[in-house]
């Protein structure tokens, strides 16, 4: 049986190592005293990062890259007949899913949990913070580095902080003792099927949870799915209906003050990081610490001490007096957090270049992709970045700003399907815009240091 202690010296290899959450894996093991080996398709920073923390790194798949191999994981975007799998298990390695190792890692560590369809890197970042404010040498996992602590993987001497992943239903193993639910958004309805599936099994999610769950009330999705649970929970919010309320929010470019209140209990919080949707999230882990029974003085301190989270509403530079940000949010709930957050910081002409991700998200939420954009002043759509989705019917972004101009989106809209191209359509914006969003989970944001004359 795998346990976190059999995996000490073990001989662990990954396929799709480059990933978000299986190069952040990689590192906890290999901090855990494993030792690491994996593939991936394209070589990437993240690889080389990987191999000066002692990772053996392939670039391509080969049979004999895995064998020798106690363990063989696969990242959710392999197929579980890949040669380089099957060749591994074949010699003798054992197979376990990246959902199955975190769920046995969770059998020897307590799992501190964010989750939601949005948020989670950034209020798993959060955590992390408020637990090194607290003195507590915590192991992580979440999708990507944690500004001012380090790497996304960490093998600590505490409890496990947790990026709780709805995708390819990765969570269905995970039993947290603790949680915090941000939002319920529809997404991956490729696996699920439908946004009640999708709910029900959050729902599932913190039935399962051990100890003390709490969830921010201002997201519809969580109302619907607080109604399907068995169990009580602590909620987070500015409705009047939350036992832990919100309020004295100001928002501003340098970040965002605001006041949590419990009885008597009080707690007021400073952010280096804007938008209502950052309060919602370092909220949940505000009172989720509380819970679980830190200091309110740690909370304060480690959500003072978060930086941002890498692509989430990220600086890249000045362009000829226009603010260019990059940002990952790539599904509905996301962009109007970002361009809502855009403008609480003071912008108000705002240009969007949006790069859809997955063919199923663009066909499935093309309706909330429609009015999602309405605070941009203007838009460019491109291509699909597909994330090696097959396209059967050759769908591409033109599909979305089709649906835009059918609902009359207030966003004026054009579709570029050539990033090439995306640099010639942002400069004929200059004088109408005075802040520019990349936004996506592909490679939009490459076209940034691209524009003429470059980022200052």
């Amino acid at each position: 049986m795998l346990t976190a202690e059999s995996l000490v010296g073990a001989r662990v290899h990954i396929v799709g190592i480059g990933g978000a959450g299986m190069s952040g894996l990689a590192l906890l093991l290999v901090e855990m005293g494993a030792r690491v080996s994996g593939s991936d398709a394209v070589g990437s920073a993240v690889l080389d990062h990987l191999r000066d923390r002692g990772v053996t790194v392939h670039v391509g798949h080969d049979r004999g890259h895995g064998v020798g191999a106690d363990v063989v994981s696969w990242s959710p975007a392999v197929a579980r007949d890949n040669v380089e799998v099957a060749s591994a298990v074949a010699n003798g390695a054992v197979p376990f899913s990246r959902a199955e190792i975190l769920a046995r890692l969770g059998q020897s560590s307590r799992i501190i949990g964010l989750t939601g369809t949005h948020g989670k890197t950034t209020a798993t970042s959060m955590m992390a913070h408020v637990m090194n404010a607290a003195g507590r040498d915590c192991s992580r996992l979440l999708g990507a580095p944690v500004l001012g602590l380090g790497d996304n993987g960490h093998w600590g001497d505490g409890d496990l902080i947790l990026e709780v992943d709805e995708s390819y239903g990765t969570f269905s193993l995970l039993s947290p003792f603790a949680l915090g639910v941000l939002n319920v958004e529809a997404d991956h309805l490729d696996h699920y099927g439908s946004l009640e599936l999708l709910e029900r099994a959050f729902a599932a999610l913190i039935d399962r949870t051990t100890g003390p769950v709490v969830v921010w009330a201002d997201d519809p999705g969580i109302v619907r799915v607080v109604t399907m649970l068995h169990r009580t929970v602590v909620v987070a919010g500015t409705t009047p209906e939350a036992s832990w309320r919100v309020d004295a929010v100001q928002l501003s470019r340098q970040g965002a003050n605001f006041r949590i209140t419990h009885g008597d209990e009080e707690m007021v919080i400073a952010l280096c990081v804007t938008g209502a949707h950052n309060v919602a999230n370092a909220s949940v882990v505000a009172v989720l610490a509380r819970e679980f029974g830190l200091g309110t003085g740690d909370i304060v301190r480690g959500l003072a001490a978060f930086k941002g989270a890498p692509r989430r509403f990220q600086y890249r530079g000045s362009w000829r007096g226009i603010d260019v940000y990059e940002d990952y949010a790539h599904l509905p709930g996301e962009i109007t957090a970002t361009i809502e957050a855009t403008r609480s910081a003071g912008y108000q002409r705002i240009g969007v270049v949006f790069q859809p991700h997955r063919v199923t998200r663009t066909l499935n939420l093309n309706d909330a992709f429609a009015t999602a954009f309405d605070g941009a002043a203007r838009l460019v759509v491109t291509d699909i970045y597909t994330a090696g989705e097959p396209n059967p019917t050759g769908v591409t972004g033109e599909f979305l700003v089709r649906a835009m101009i059918e609902r009359q989106s207030q966003a004026p809209v054009a579709y570029c399907p050539s990033l090439d191209h995306v640099v010639d359509v942002v400069e004929a914006w200059h004088d109408d815009v005075d802040v520019i969003l990349f936004l996506g989970a592909g490679n939009v944001a490459d076209v940034a240091p691209r524009l003429p004359g470059g980022l200052d």
